[in-house]
């Protein structure tokens, strides 16, 4: 099974809630999934892992940084992607924090906008008590050991 290396976010505003986006699969291999999660994406061939978190910041945020700091918390999972390949989702996540930043989807590809049809800011209250399907499944207490 491959391993797939992936930049992951936790996205912090002002206030301290977490930015998560609602994964509704229509089509495809995960048609019936619907799931909250983190933004984030692949490394692609020749990237470095910062390289890529810094890409995919731009691309599904509108957020430049010239650094994303820290890895503040690591997973290993196998899951199905998309095209329904089995591959080990090997996860780095970076807190990032935002002040007056303006999000944008603007660089969002025709896939991204079809499956992600919501986004919404978190407390970590919220996180706790939500009925809803959230990966990864421990990011109250990823969020807790990152410092917030």
């Amino acid at each position: 099974m491959r391993r797939r290396p992936s930049a992951r976010f936790l996205i912090l505003n002002e206030a301290g809630e977490l930015l998560l986006f609602r994964f509704v699969h229509k089509r495809g291999p995960l048609a019936g999934l619907d799931f909250w999660a983190t933004s984030g994406g692949g490394v692609e061939e020749g990237e470095t892992l910062e390289q890529a978190a810094l890409r995919e910041l731009l691309e599904e945020t509108g957020l430049r940084r010239d650094s994303v700091g820290e890895v503040v918390a690591r997973r290993e999972v196998v899951m199905q992607l998309p095209d329904g390949e089995h591959a080990i989702s090997d996860e780095w996540y970076y807190l990032v924090r935002l002040g007056a930043d303006a999000l944008s989807w603007e660089s969002w590809t025709d896939f991204e906008r079809e499956v992600m049809v919501e986004h919404r800011w978190w407390s970590l209250e919220d996180l706790r008590r939500t009925r809803a399907t959230v990966w990864p499944e421990n990011l109250a207490e990823m969020l807790d050991a990152a410092g917030d």
